[in-house]
């Protein structure tokens, strides 16, 4: 039987509810297109279909619908590392996947619930949709250049008016170390889920997120907190954005009724500018980094997310890589310091070789 879990203290719950109840939308239609945004965000600046709020549906990883999804096993026992090991400017490498498609569906907040959300542009796993769960991505299809990342990737569907623009050839997805001892980052368990931002946030909100860098971007125009109102119209100029997640777990669950309880961003450990994981999230994995790069320039004033303004950008990441696969590029590049591109290869470094052959699979 089941044990049951820790609860999330009520006000954070509560909050979460009231957030639910102000932000509950529809999308008027279920099918993916590919033009044209969803009726309900007609309005720049509006906000639906997206919620925060606990979960109140059962799903193929949640049975009983409770939103706590145990890690199978826990890792108990773990105690934050202060250390410093010799420095490594680097200590990564990427994922580059490409968009598959796109849809009103968000199987993290929304699992089983087609069409409930805000449009998503969809990068990895070509299956993912409201109804996906860890068995149903694991070992499927990918738009990753690596076949074993067969992970879901999702951000809000960016519009030009009444067009909607998606990213062009692989994005940047960085795996990195988020804390100072590098050597201590452990791969991510299968089936771990989260929510990086969020889109009910105030543009101050988005501003002091701790996953901010750079903010929105073309051109010479950065750290901007909403879209930029011009870009050079240039072929080479695309609006960009990069946005960090968190990088500590708590060790005890795959998700939580507000998607981000599990996770914490590393903290500052007292009297240096080392960054350590807190005592509540020991347990130190990949820091996950979008670097998204959409085409489009010129006049930006028609620019906008499906969640609505600049500042309302947050992604969701579900971890469906082979284990083998992902634990062999996080302790070549991530534990062994180096720069990696997809293979596994720093080019800097070329005596340490490749983790992945032509092929991005292990040999």
């Amino acid at each position: 039987m089941r044990s049951s879990p820790k609860r999330l203290p009520a006000l954070l719950l509560g909050t979460a509810l009231i957030a639910g109840v102000l932000g509950i939308g529809t999308i008027a239609s279920a099918a993916a297109t590919d033009s044209g945004p969803p009726p309900a965000v007609a309005a720049a600046g509006a906000h639906s279909g997206h919620t925060m709020a606990a979960s109140t549906r059962a799903s193929g990883d949640d049975a009983d619908g409770d939103g706590y999804i145990p890690a199978v096993p826990q890792v108990t026992g773990v105690t934050p590392s202060g250390a410093s090991p010799p420095p490594r400017y680097f200590h990564e490498f990427q994922a580059n996947c490409s968009v598959t498609h796109t849809a009103p569906d968000d199987p993290i907040v929304y699992p089983g619930q087609f069409g409930k959300s805000h449009d998503h542009t969809f990068m990895g796993n070509t299956s993912t949709d409201a109804s996906s769960t860890t068995g149903s991505l694991y070992g499927g299809n990918t738009t990753c250049k690596a076949p074993a990342d067969a992970s879901a990737y999702w951000m809000p569907s960016l519009y030009k008016g009444e067009q909607k623009i998606l990213p062009v050839g692989p994005q940047v997805i960085y795996y990195k170390a988020g804390v100072t001892d590098y050597t201590s980052v452990r791969p991510f368990p299968k089936g771990l889920r989260f929510v990086v931002g969020d889109p009910m946030q105030s543009p101050d909100q988005f501003r002091g997120h701790k996953g901010f860098v750079e903010g929105w971007e073309c051109g010479d125009s950065f750290f901007n907190v909403d879209f930029p109102a011009s870009c050079p119209s240039r072929p080479d100029v695309q609006l960009n954005i990069r946005f960090q997640a968190p990088s500590c777990w708590n060790g005890l669950y795959l998700d939580t009724p507000d998607h981000k309880s599990h996770m914490a961003y590393p903290v500052v450990k007292p009297g240096t500018n080392d960054n350590m994981c807190p005592a509540s999230h020991p347990v130190a994995l990949p820091m996950i980094e979008f670097k998204m790069a959409w085409p489009v320039n010129g006049d930006m004033s028609q620019v906008r997310l499906a969640s609505g303004r600049g500042h309302s950008f947050h992604y969701d990441f579900f971890n469906a890589w082979e284990e083998r696969t992902l634990k062999a590029m996080v302790d070549h590049c991530i534990v062994g310091g180096l720069q990696c591109d997809p293979r596994g290869y720093d080019q800097n470094n070329p005596a340490r070789g490749a983790v992945l052959n032509a092929e991005y699979r292990l040999p």
